[in-house]
């Protein structure tokens, strides 16, 4: 198999030099090329056509959301973002994720020095993604209807491709949703700002998860990037959030796999469980366990998948019940906890 080429973008020589040291050393990777700014980028990008480009954030000249729009625009490729770990860069990047970008990652600091563990995985990844090549259609809100949620919990994992599936996802929620726990795989200082933005373009509130707090209705809890797990404890309308501290699962904190097989032992057939687009496979073996303990469980297609990795390891072992379009998955869902639509049937 060819090796993945590779476009290096920082006006950072310093972090050029990092990017570019530990892309090198994944067999399965070669960088092609690297740039200082956009026009550099620009030029390198006709010249030697690469197959991933890393680009930074914050760049002079142009800074890299511009650019960024301009590439998706005239030549789509898949690129990952790197950004600072400030409220501002997290929430360019998000931009950027919107925007088409396939991934991000935080660049190393003294809080985190191994924040670049993850970036072969994720170019390699990037390499075999579905590029949107056109801006996406703003989601249809959430028709206004007599909603009544049966009581059921609502458990959501995505990866790769997560920001815009669940804007789409829980745009179709009414504001008293069915209780709904996320655990999106996201650097820890991105999701609050996520949070913050999904909360501002939905319905129901949207918020990090804490520690103690009970599950109601029209309230969607975000686990909080590289804290813990998060998990559920407590019984039927007492439901509580938790937020394990330990080690990575599947190379995750938090982990969709952890999360879903909490909710398959504390509400089993009370929980609705939904797999989306990401590569590997966190989330898989726990959506089996939800499915088994008697959950109604949904899965995101190929087709709709900008990674169709999570999705598609659940899928075949067994543990998707029902495998459907990114826009069909949030009005499924909803449909499923409303009491209200057994009534008028």
């Amino acid at each position: 198999m060819k090796p993945v080429r590779v476009l290096v973008v920082d006006d950072s020589a310093t972090m050029r030099g990092l990017i570019t040291l530990k892309l090198s050393r994944h067999t399965g990777i070669e960088v092609v090329g690297q740039a200082g700014d956009a026009h550099e980028a620009r030029s390198a990008i006709k010249a030697l056509d690469p197959d991933v480009m890393t680009l930074d954030v914050e760049m002079p000249n142009m800074n890299g959301l511009d650019f960024l729009e301009k590439v998706m625009r005239l030549r789509p490729m898949p690129v990952v973002m790197v950004s600072t770990l400030t409220r501002a860069g997290a929430d360019a990047t998000l931009d950027a994720l919107e925007i088409g970008a396939v991934d991000c990652i935080a660049k190393p600091s003294i809080t985190d020095p191994d924040a670049f563990a993850d970036l072969p995985l994720k170019v390699i990844a990037a390499a075999h993604a579905q590029v949107r090549v056109s801006a996406p259609q703003a989601p249809a809100p959430a028709r206004a209807h007599d909603y009544a949620s049966d009581g059921r919990i609502v458990a959501i994992g995505a990866s790769t491709g997560g920001v815009e599936a669940l804007l789409r996802v829980l745009s179709a929620y009414p504001q008293d949703c069915p209780p709904t726990l996320i655990t999106q795989h996201m650097p820890a200082a991105f999701t609050p700002s996520f949070a913050a933005r999904l909360n501002r373009a939905c319905a129901p509130t949207i918020k990090e998860a804490e520690d103690g707090v009970q599950l109601t209705p029209g309230v969607v809890h975000l686990a909080p990037g590289g804290v813990g797990h998060l998990e559920i404890t407590g019984r039927e309308g007492a439901w509580r959030c938790r937020i394990r501290r330990d080690e990575p699962v599947n190379g995750h904190r938090p982990s969709v796999d952890v999360m879903f097989s909490s909710i398959a032992k504390a509400a089993g057939p009370r929980s609705v469980g939904v797999l989306l687009t990401g590569m590997g496979r966190d989330g898989a073996a726990g959506l089996l366990e939800m499915r088994r303990a008697g959950a109604v469980t949904f899965g995101q297609d190929e087709a709709s998948s900008v990674i169709y990795g999570m999705p598609k390891a659940a899928f075949e072992m067994g543990a998707v019940a029902r495998q459907l379009p990114l826009g069909r998955i949030g009005h499924e869902v909803v449909r499923t906890c409303d009491t209200s639509l057994a009534r008028s049937a």
